[in-house]
């Protein structure tokens, strides 16, 4: 093995280039500071998982909910935040202070910051995690799910172009293939990183990468800023730090990220003397279903699902109040685990799947991707999208038929008979749900909420479809899907000061140790508390990123 002794003395170096790392590397550039940027992944993997998001973005009060009407408030906001949160931890203090940081910044700055940098956002807003509780509980009480227009891509793109741009003005040093395993303390300061340079790598972007070491190599920096992600495709580690209150780690896991999402670098930071909080803490989702053409092991791709399906348990028990689809992730989570069984499943009409059903990732959206407003029209005209009509054709999850007999042998397929889905039991909960269609009015909440929900405007036109009965064969085939867990993001993390400080156990400040994104809980080591009202995971790494940034070339 041969030895890189090259130490290059520079202001920071920045370990991870995924979103928050690129946001914090182009913001201290800006300040004229020369920075190292160093990543385990080969370029093709530049934005890390922010490239494969769907894009959306959490905004308070915008312009595009104002033309559908959508009347919201940072106290709404906040009334909404901290009732997902739950904050209840000693270790909450600093959470807390980053949660009203975050939400200032989604009702103040955000969509102007974004837009000065080129982001455009699509016009109709999301209505993600409804909650279903009350006004003080878990949910938005209004859309604020606003997709970037390009998706992703779209959001890494202005900030990849900053980081190009000082690349070539000669403050930024960009080395891929190179795995930090140490951070260098000196007389209690953080003064650098060691590590091993892993072989040359072509595969493309998700795609498992050789861990060869061809070398090792040091940098020197007067501070360093921990940007490396979660540990959503380290699944040892995910069960290691699965809370009980989230029910039996399951045995069975998709990834909803690449491989390269370990937690190896979140692990390094605390043997060196960090504060790591909330570890117990982390967001999965339910509705994972196995990609029929994986980029990398188990992938999964999660079904963004409007309010219609009927979620039935692995036994054929509707699922209770209020977990429907799109409404509380963990408490369904929580819920699946006391069923003795990992998997759930949906039952659709084809009207509702094609109203209904989008799937999450850039790459399963290609009209927002592509920026292609002929293909986005499709999305409000009648017919399944490509990508769905594609699981449909291919995926193992899937299973359509015209009678409800078919369906359900078709169900039992899929799993082997394990457990074996009685058809009389699919039949009643399928058959009583219909009765209460027949009239308008109801005692079941989930048809109420279908009816409400089509009181917005945004939902009415592309997302939720016309009650209906799911026996009506007008509205038919029918269709199944087996869901399974797939992984996602860490909600805990190293512990941070509203500069982006990271802190020792104890409280005081670690010196040059700088963290940001979702290896620091996307703020403060938790700024979600338990609970996500979604949109708010890249927004978190834009605004760790930007903060920690700002702070850190203003104390050099």
């Amino acid at each position: 093995m041969s030895t890189d002794t090259h130490t290059p003395e520079v202001d920071v170096v920045v370990v991870g280039a995924g979103l928050a790392g690129l946001v914090a590397t182009a913001e201290l550039a800006d300040a004229g500071k020369r920075v190292v940027l160093v990543d385990q992944e080969p370029e093709a993997s530049l934005g890390g998982q922010a490239w494969w998001s769907f894009g959306g973005l959490f905004l308070v009060d915008s312009p595009e909910q104002r033309r559908l009407r959508v009347h919201d408030s940072l106290e709404l906001a906040r009334q909404d935040w901290f009732g997902t949160a739950g904050f209840d931890r000693d270790t909450d203090h600093w959470p807390r202070r980053w949660a009203e940081a975050y939400l200032q910044f989604a009702a103040g700055e955000k969509r102007a910051w974004l837009k000065e940098q080129g982001v455009g956002f699509f016009p109709v807003v999301g209505w993600a995690e409804r909650g279903g509780y009350t006004a003080t509980g878990h949910g938005n009480s209004v859309p604020r799910f606003h997709i970037v227009w390009g998706t992703g891509p779209g959001i890494v793109a202005p900030f990849e172009r900053r980081v190009r741009a000082a690349v070539e003005a000669g403050l930024v040093d960009l080395r891929f293939r190179h795995r930090v395993s140490e951070l260098v303390v000196t007389d209690g300061a953080v003064t650098g990183v060691r590590g091993a340079v892993l072989e040359p790598s072509d595969v493309a972007r998700g795609e498992a990468s050789s861990r060869s070491e061809v070398g090792e190599f040091a940098i020197a920096a007067q501070a360093v800023v921990v940007t490396s992600g979660g540990i959503g495709g380290n699944h040892d580690l995910v069960r290691k730090n699965w809370p009980a209150r989230l029910g039996p780690a399951p045995q069975r896991l998709l990834s909803g990220v690449p491989a390269h999402v370990d937690g190896l670098m979140q692990e390094a930071t605390v043997a060196a003397g960090a504060s790591m909080v909330n570890g117990d803490r982390m967001w999965h989702y339910t509705e994972g279903i196995a990609n029929h053409s994986p980029v990398w092991a188990r992938h999964g791709i999660r079904i963004l699902p409007g309010p219609s399906s009927l979620w039935l348990d692995a036994t054929g028990q509707r699922l209770p109040v209020p977990l429907f689809p799109g409404f509380d992730t963990l408490g369904t989570l929580a819920h699946i685990g006391t069923t003795g069984h990992e998997h759930t499943w949906f039952v659709a009409t084809h009207k509702i799947v094609e109203k209904e059903f989008a799937l999450s990732g850039s790459e399963q959206n290609p009209d927002l991707t592509g920026k292609d407003v002929k293909l986005l029209m499709g999305r409000v005209k009648a017919g399944v999208s490509g990508p769905v009509q594609a699981f449909l054709d291919k995926g193992e999850d899937f299973v359509v038929a015209r009678t409800l007999p078919e369906l359900v042998a078709g169900m039992n397929r899929v799993t082997g008979g394990t457990p074996e889905l009685d058809l009389a039991q699919v039949e009643r909960e399928i058959v009583a749900r219909d009765r209460e269609i027949a009239h308008p009015f109801t005692k079941d909440l989930q048809v109420t909420a279908i009816r409400g929900a089509r009181n917005y405007l945004g939902d009415k036109l592309i997302r939720v479809a016309p009650p209906h009965r799911i026996l009506d064969p007008e509205a038919g085939p029918l269709i199944a899907v087996r869901l399974n867990v797939i992984t996602r993001k860490s909600l805990g993390g190293l512990e941070t000061d509203l500069s982006g400080r990271v802190l020792r156990p104890g409280g005081e400040v670690f010196p040059g140790l700088y963290a940001a994104g979702e290896v620091a809980g996307f703020g403060g080591g938790g700024v979600h508390g338990y609970r996500s009202l979604e949109g708010t995971f890249l927004g978190g790494c834009l605004f760790s990123g930007r903060t920690a940034g700002r702070a850190l070339a203003a104390a050099l």
